[in-house]
């Protein structure tokens, strides 16, 4: 299997395993501000990688950092996604959305990272929970690896504190 660095989205060795995934290169930070909340966090690209760090806080009932991006995987014939990450020993979810909206129902699925060592993570379509501002909903219908327009990470789950994770490869399997 050939694998090609996503066109200007993962110019940070960030790789796709099939063609092109028309990606854009603009992460977006959202964070529990958007409810009153006060954790912070930023992202970053390393000259490996991408670098997901900041500070959780459970003050005015928040508790939530991610960051998301767009991108388009019509056409791939994907059937896994594969994470290479280094974390901080924390629980991160996946997110992945089927639409353009920026606030709306997203497929997750959590994974524990080991303290400051490099693990690859497979996931497959019935994996992921279709959820809404961290609720489960009632109809699951599987997710279509094909049909993902973001993607993105969050940290939730009260884990208070600083949190890092680094992603050095996302990768859409056929």
């Amino acid at each position: 299997m050939t694998t090609k660095q996503l066109s200007s989205l993962f110019v940070f060795n960030l790789v796709l395993a099939t063609s092109e995934a028309n990606a854009n290169q603009q992460w977006y930070v959202i964070n529990d501000s958007v409810m009153g909340g006060v954790s912070n966090s930023q992202v970053t690209k390393t000259q490996d990688s991408l670098l997901f760090t900041g500070n959780v806080s459970l003050a005015n009932n928040g508790g939530f950092a991610s960051i998301r991006t767009e991108i388009d995987t019509q056409s791939q014939n994907t059937k896994g996604i594969t994470l290479r990450v280094k974390g901080d020993g924390q629980t991160y979810q996946l997110r992945l959305r089927t639409t353009d909206y920026l606030d709306g129902a997203a497929y997750t699925h959590s994974f524990k990272t080991v303290k400051n060592e490099w693990v690859n993570i497979n996931f497959i379509p019935s994996d992921f929970t279709l959820t809404f501002r961290g609720r489960v909903l009632d109809q699951q219908p599987t997710i279509d690896f094909n049909d993902i327009k973001q993607l993105g990470f969050m940290i939730a789950g009260k884990q208070e504190g600083k949190f890092k994770l680094e992603v050095s490869k996302i990768q859409f399997r056929p």
